[in-house]
């Protein structure tokens, strides 16, 4: 293998010949140093030298970007590492591959949480289901939101979401201080709805750590709710129900709104413990009035399926079927309204501030009609697993020696509840004169 002084002239005129695939000129000052040139006339450095009694050959470089000295150093260099027993080409990979994982990490620390929240609001989901309720996708939604579109309902432009001013943050950047300083902000106007969106946010950190494109950009814990307790509110257990005293004036409110599509909801609400979206969810297929059973659906299962005890049963009866969509088709909620683009009640809170408003009871929550049911299945003295298998809680291995009832197993308690609160709200109601069938229940005296 003959050998010549690199020169600028003799690098620049050495050709390949058309009949060969490619040609090689070495050069004697440093050994190792090569020309490698094709018949297309794209020549490059290589350096070619033994590595574990095998040749190996590894390309510096096309001579535009190469000088000869420079070439001549870095054959040298790659002489070096085979003298100390490494691999040239593992040593360039590694060079190479280093580059690319940092190349990826600066692009990584310009993602801002904007740029990932819609994939979260795509991927992500609760515990133990498929995906998101719409009621809660719609909150992650609006608490994301940048505000300053027109309200659906009312005049004006909608606020900022409480998560606006993180979403325009590297993601990267978004720690424990920060979050401080941000929920520090947010409470000023607003504590709880403030540590119910760090909530959501804590949930959206935890999601990212779970994906191999963003866990090594965040902190999970930066907005987790233990590790940030000196600083959010007191959290104190709600405790608002109907009490005893009150139901007449609770149940005389009711029959006092001009809907009776909200007046039933919200007394079906007390009378099965059911929640809020779950009995606003209930379709007219759901109810079962020749077998008397309604099937729910469930926030922890799928569905769950409960007696129809017959004052519900004579309230759904004395709802109408009429109305439609808006895409024509028949209106299948029970509750209908035809105020909601979806064709039910999604609102209920201003009908129940009626109602507490004409029967002088304080404010309340939708969740303490629930709660009411509860505490009065126990005052009627209702088995507690019996409650909360009508409820939809999850069961208790401890409470009773849990094990789910049947349906028809479930019924004599569901209605020893339902008798106890109509006694209690003075409303006289006789099942049996109502006869069998949803069509011949009817109220026969309210106190």
């Amino acid at each position: 293998m003959a050998k010549v002084k690199f020169t600028a002239p003799k690098v620049a005129a050495f050709k390949c010949s058309a009949d060969k695939a490619q040609a090689f000129m070495w050069d004697s000052t440093a050994p190792g140093l090569g020309l490698r040139v094709t018949p297309a006339g794209k020549p490059s450095y290589v350096f070619q030298g033994r590595y574990e009694e095998k040749t190996i050959r590894v390309t510096i470089g096309s001579p535009d970007a190469w000088s000869i000295p420079e070439a001549q150093a870095k054959t040298r260099e790659l002489q070096r590492q085979i003298d100390e027993g490494r691999d040239p080409r593992e040593v360039k990979a590694a060079i190479t591959a280093a580059d690319v994982a940092k190349r990826e990490a600066d692009r990584g620390q310009g993602v801002t949480v904007a740029e990932v929240w819609p994939r979260y609001l795509a991927e992500g989901k609760p515990k133990r289901r498929t995906a998101w309720k719409p009621g809660y996708r719609a909150d992650l939604e609006a608490v994301a939101s940048m505000g300053g579109v027109p309200k659906k309902r009312g005049q004006g432009l909608t606020k900022p979401g409480r998560l606006s001013a993180l979403m325009a943050l590297p993601l990267a950047s978004i720690d424990q201080d920060l979050i401080r300083d941000w929920y520090a902000k947010e409470a000023k106007t607003g504590p709880y709805q403030a540590s119910r969106a760090m909530a959501m946010f804590s949930g959206f950190l935890g999601w990212c750590a779970t994906k191999k494109d963003y866990r090594a950009l965040v902190d999970k814990t930066a907005a987790r709710a233990s590790e940030l307790g000196d600083v959010l509110p007191e959290v104190n257990r709600r405790t608002d129900c109907i009490e005893i005293d009150q139901l007449p004036a609770w149940f005389s409110g009711t029959d006092k709104l001009r809907s009776r599509a909200a007046a039933a909801y919200l007394q079906c609400l007390v009378l099965t413990g059911a929640r809020r979206e779950e009995m606003a969810g209930l379709r007219w297929a759901d109810v079962d009035f020749q077998w008397s059973k309604l099937t729910i659906a469930d926030k922890v299962d799928n569905t769950r399926t409960i007696p129809l005890s017959p004052y519900v049963a004579s309230l759904l009866a004395g709802l109408p079927r009429t109305g439609t969509l808006k895409n024509g088709k028949a209106n299948p909620f029970v509750f209908a309204s035809a105020l909601s683009a979806s064709g039910r009640i999604t609102e209920p809170r201003a009908p129940l501030e009626d109602v507490l408003k004409d029967a002088g009871i304080p404010h309340m929550t939708i969740h303490g009609l629930r709660r009411t049911f509860s505490l009065l299945g126990e005052a009627a003295g209702a088995p507690a697993g019996a409650i909360a298998q009508v409820m939809g809680h999850k069961p208790s291995a401890t409470a009773e020696g849990y094990r789910p009832r049947s349906i028809d197993a479930l019924r004599p308690y569901l209605a020893l509840i339902e008798a106890f609160i109509l006694e209690k709200a003075g409303i006289t109601f006789d099942p049996a004169a109502a006869g069998a069938g949803a069509g011949g229940l009817k109220l026969v005296a309210s106190a």
